[in-house]
């Protein structure tokens, strides 16, 4: 299994796959934080409105918890492609290998995918701004509240609650109600 193929989840990854994986683990990635800096064009707004979804943005001493997802191997080439086609649709997204630490101590490789700090679709916004965006957005996936909202709850039972991100779900609940 030395040359397991991982994905590492922190979005809807999470949620949303894609694939049945062999094996799922919570697990940890230092040096990244999961934010809403990537403006989204396609699933969860469009270019002429766009939604925001969550990138990992470079940033020493961060950590991010999310899901390792094996591969199942027969599976490998198959889920590779369509994991690229639909993180890669805009090229907001640079794929990474990474490394994790997995919740039982293990260490694996995993590939991820990152916001291009250099892209157009990169974006640092407060989370004022973000609850608005959020509130407002769709896409050809749907709201970009539901997004957000799926997010928080998989990441609690997942036992890898997001106060950030509980926060701004409360808050774009009450813009609204």
């Amino acid at each position: 299994m030395t040359n397991a193929l991982w994905i590492f989840g922190y979005g809807s990854l999470i949620w949303d796959p894609g694939f049945a994986p062999a094996e799922a683990v919570r697990a940890r990635l230092d040096g990244w934080a999961r934010s809403f800096c990537m403006r989204s064009i396609h699933f969860r707004g469009t270019a002429e409105a766009p939604g925001l979804v969550l990138a990992l943005d470079a940033a020493p001493g961060a950590r991010c918890r999310g899901l390792a997802l094996r591969v199942p191997e027969a599976d490998r080439d198959r889920v590779l492609a369509e994991t690229r086609a639909r993180e890669l649709i805009s090229n907001a997204y640079l794929e990474r290998s990474v490394p994790l630490t997995l919740e039982d101590g293990r260490e694996v490789s995993a590939i991820t995918y990152v916001v291009d700090p250099e892209g157009p679709q990169y974006c640092r916004l407060t989370p004022e701004e973000e609850a608005v965006i959020i509130a407002t957005a769709v896409g050809s996936r749907g709201p970009n509240r539901d997004y957000l909202f799926n997010t928080a709850a998989h990441l609690a039972e997942w036992g890898l609650e997001d106060d950030a991100l509980a926060t701004l779900a409360t808050r774009v609940r009450a813009l609204t109600a």
